[in-house]
């Protein structure tokens, strides 16, 4: 048996379970709750948000200050909890500067 001659590789199409991507899409991310989970620091008009599955700064940030192209506040804010502005993960507490 030459070294091209070995079995071809197993069939793992019959393997169960099912996987689903990530959407690419963040726009389709549920707001109807936001309120309920932010909270406000009266000193110096900063709140909290807890982000929640598919959000994004930017999201926040159209939101917030109701133009998405401000997340850098809101990255400029929490740079130390999230150092990449593309990755934030649900549960994380974020500082949302006052506008």
């Amino acid at each position: 048996m030459g070294i091209f001659d070995k079995d071809p590789l197993p069939d793992f199409s019959d393997v169960g379970g099912s996987a689903k991507a990530p959407s690419a899409n963040r726009a389709d991310a549920d707001f109807s709750d936001v309120q309920g989970s932010s909270s406000t620091t009266a000193s110096s008009g900063e709140q909290s948000y807890t982000v929640k599955s598919g959000d994004s700064l930017s999201k926040i940030a159209k939101h917030f200050y109701g133009d998405g192209n401000k997340w850098h506040q809101i990255h400029a804010a929490n740079r130390d909890k999230i150092p990449n502005p593309d990755l934030i993960h649900p549960g994380d507490v974020l500082i949302i500067p006052g506008a």
